[in-house]
């Protein structure tokens, strides 16, 4: 089981870190289009439709990712205080119940939404410039399979705390800058 949380936290860092540079391309297609827009007076037809699509593949393929290192909003004001087996076997009965049937009900609508869509090569009826959409329909199917294995994984991360008694953690990949300042200020305040 460990190795598969591994495999399963590793892909999804992967995906996860690779369309987070989209952020970048987002960036400058939007500093282009403000630049035409307000210094030429040529805004483009297609620099919001094509942000959204980048943002929303973006959110999506970093969903996994987020999950692998719980990163998703939850209200936790009774479940932190619970002991690490009750929230494993609450958790483990939550992904059965309502986590995978979601996600197959995603996979199978987005499957075919997406081969609707790439059957007529289908451009977005909002844009002036006929963006293709096609290809982001697919993202969701992307998405959810990549939610499916991280999911598993959890299920199993689950399995051992309720054997185990503890959660086995993700690879510290990504620590938050505030942590980072107040290990930085404690430091100073030893020295």
């Amino acid at each position: 089981m460990i190795r598969y949380i591994r495999f399963a936290d590793s892909v999804s860092a992967w995906f996860g870190k690779t369309f987070g540079w989209l952020i970048i391309l987002m960036t400058f297609g939007m500093s282009y289009e403000v630049m035409v827009r307000y210094l030429f007076n040529a805004p483009t037809p297609w620099s919001l439709d094509v942000s959204f699509i980048m943002y929303g593949t973006m959110f999506m393929m970093g969903g996994a990712y987020t999950l692998s290192r719980g990163g998703h909003v939850r209200g936790d004001f009774l479940y932190r205080t619970w002991k690490p087996r009750t929230q494993a076997m609450v958790d483990l009965v939550l992904y059965i119940l309502f986590f995978f049937p979601g996600i197959l009900a995603l996979v199978i609508t987005g499957w075919k939404y997406a081969s609707r869509s790439w059957s007529y090569t289908e451009v977005s009826v909002n844009s002036p410039a006929g963006i293709p959409i096609y290809q982001f329909k697919t993202v969701i199917v992307a998405a959810g399979i990549l939610l499916i294995i991280q999911g598993l994984a959890q299920v199993f991360r689950c399995i051992l705390c309720m054997r185990d008694g503890y959660w086995t953690a993700a690879e510290n990949d990504v620590e938050e800058t505030e942590e980072i300042l107040l290990k930085q200020a404690a430091k100073e305040q030893s020295n």
